[in-house]
């Protein structure tokens, strides 16, 4: 595709491109070359699932991809021993090495839904930062000052509060830039969060005599509340291997308005029909039911979709109970456990003061019956039907253990 255009496709849904003049000059001498961009995205395997919040990413690294670029999946199993600090008020807990390697696995078999397994690169950080020897570590921090460092907003921020600031925490947005001098990216990709850790990459090739990779990050999605980036750890995510009912039940769950940034960030949707939602031609929940169902038939396939399409009418419609409930199983240290606590453990609530709350409002039926007591608490060695609000559903297997 001629680089105007390419530029043209890849704008749309960006929070930022440094710069767009640089871009299109390496997209133009690509293409006179007949030599693909190198365009990396890296992911640190914190938790085992990704939800469409990382789709948002995953997506535009797809665009490059269809254009004949060379994508690279930097998988940051060394970084993720490291814990990355942005946007954090004190230090991360490290997470153990088997943790990371067991996410990682999770995390390439997901990305693929999405980008084409035979056209793109896997690679691991641990490969090279493994092999750096302690010299080679001091030459890299070299590289920075700490006054640099204490540019970034979440550092500034600490440092200002005496909040405690780690010396290995510098070390990753250092490691992050490193990544893209060993792998010579021309492209980088991250949150709009990322900026500071995607600028030091172009600083360390400059450096190291690299030509200066592009910065583009993508904006954050906002999770099912509306408020708070989508994340597992605040419980309004959407992820993608959930099932097809759960799927489209968050997606109908959104606001009217922040459907709107779904569609723009989320849909392959015509541009047209982008409009036509943003206008107000389209109603709000006809558009509502297009996404849910495109976003589910994406990872499920068209028939699951429109089962779950089919389910969720009938749970609002006909008030029926859905047939496709996801069956969990919650081991019980006691004879007995707290409903509230249930809830978390199966991803119904995010926290078990959230979970009381809930109780307390008559949100929550155990096996169609209403319960209200904040200290309810079930017997072990039995399977519930829970449910949580007017649509989310599940079959809890309570295990004695």
């Amino acid at each position: 595709m001629e680089p105007k255009k390419q530029l043209e496709i890849i704008r749309r849904g960006t929070a930022g491109i440094i710069s767009e003049d640089e871009l299109l000059k390496k997209l133009v001498d690509c293409g006179k070359k007949g030599k693909p961009l190198r365009v990396k995205a890296g992911f640190d395997p914190t938790a085992p699932d990704l939800h469409l919040g990382h789709t948002v990413l995953i997506r535009k690294l797809k665009q490059f991809q269809d254009f004949g670029h060379h994508v690279l999946l930097l998988i940051g199993d060394f970084t993720g021993m490291i814990g990355d600090p942005t946007g954090k008020s004190e230090t991360r807990k490290a997470l153990t090495k088997e943790d990371v390697e067991k996410n990682a696995r999770t995390y390439t078999d997901q990305v693929f839904k999405i980008l084409d397994k035979d056209k793109t690169e896997v690679v691991y950080n641990s490969t090279w930062m493994n092999a750096l020897k302690p010299a080679d570590v001091i030459s890299l921090m070299s590289k920075y000052t700490v006054a640099r460092m204490l540019e970034r907003d979440d550092f500034h921020k600490r440092y200002t509060e005496g909040r405690p600031i780690a010396i290995h925490e510098f070390l990753y947005p250092l490691i992050q830039g490193y990544d893209s001098v060993v792998l010579k990216s021309d492209v980088e990709l991250g949150g709009t969060d990322q900026l500071f850790n995607l600028l030091v990459g172009r600083d360390l090739q400059k450096e190291m005599g690299q030509p200066p990779q592009i910065v583009i990050t993508m904006p954050l999605l906002e999770g099912t509340d509306g408020v708070q980036k989508m994340s597992k750890s605040y419980g309004n995510y959407i992820g993608i291997t959930e099932p097809p009912s759960e799927i489209y039940g968050k997606v109908m769950s959104i606001s009217d308005e922040l459907m709107l940034k779904y569609y723009e960030l989320l849909s392959e949707a015509p541009k047209e029909s982008t409009e036509a939602v943003k206008s107000g031609l389209k109603h709000p929940k006809e558009a509502k039911e297009e996404l849910a169902f495109e976003i589910t038939a994406r990872f499920h396939g068209m028939d699951e979709a429109e089962k779950a399409q089919a389910g969720f009418k009938a749970l609002f419609t006909n008030r029926q109970t859905p047939e496709d409930i996801e069956r969990v199983e919650i081991t019980s240290e006691t004879p007995a456990m707290r409903l509230s606590r249930i809830l978390v453990e199966a991803s119904l609530t995010s926290s078990t003061s959230d979970g009381m709350r809930l109780i307390e409002q008559g949100g929550v039926k155990v096996d169609s019956e209403k319960v209200t007591d904040k200290k309810a608490e079930l017997a072990a060695g039995k399977e519930y039907l829970i449910q949580a609000g007017k649509r989310f559903f599940k079959r809890v297997v309570l295990k004695k253990k």
